[in-house]
């Protein structure tokens, strides 16, 4: 199975955009986003071309696709007008042998993992910073950010296909 994997939107219309249109471009047959969709969240500055409705308008257009799980920027009140589930705080995906426990990251980290067993992977967004990282018994993998890239990264994505995840940079 060939998963598109985002996470931090925060409601840039124009990068929410660019990564729809590669998730199009790359034949992926889910799209994983891990959470923070639609608000900025107080911590960070507007993102480029910030309209959440817009946003919210182009994912659900691919709704049947997504796969969601909640960031701490999300709430009840941006459920209300997304038409896929994203209040999961977390969920497992069972891909190419692999499990895979996916979350926004920022309860669940390399230093404060939930129960992994030998060869799970760890996927979470929440840093804005890409990384594959080997953490002994378990893989830490995090996508970067779709708007708001962090630590001199690129607006980035993932794909994940044949157990393997490989970076993909928005422009």
């Amino acid at each position: 199975m060939k998963i598109f994997i985002a996470s931090d939107i925060h409601g840039s219309a124009c990068w929410c955009e660019k990564m729809l249109d590669a998730f199009e471009k790359s034949g992926a047959e889910r799209l994983l986003l891990l959470g923070d969709i639609l608000y900025h969240g107080p911590r960070n500055d507007l993102p480029e071309d910030y309209a959440p409705k817009r946003v919210a308008a182009a994912l659900n257009s691919v709704k049947v696709k997504i796969l969601c799980v909640k960031g701490n920027c999300d709430t009840e009140v941006d459920q209300m007008v997304l038409e896929f589930p994203i209040m999961a705080e977390y969920a497992y995906i069972c891909a190419d042998g692999k499990r895979i426990f996916t979350s926004h990251g920022h309860k669940f980290t390399p230093e404060t993992p939930p129960p992994l067993c030998s060869g799970d992977i760890l996927l979470g967004g929440h840093t804005h910073v890409p990384v594959i990282r080997d953490c002994g018994y378990f893989t830490y993998v995090n996508p970067g950010s779709v708007s708001i890239p962090k630590e001199n990264s690129h607006h980035s994505c993932l794909i994940y296909e044949d157990g393997k995840f490989n970076f993909i940079t928005l422009k």
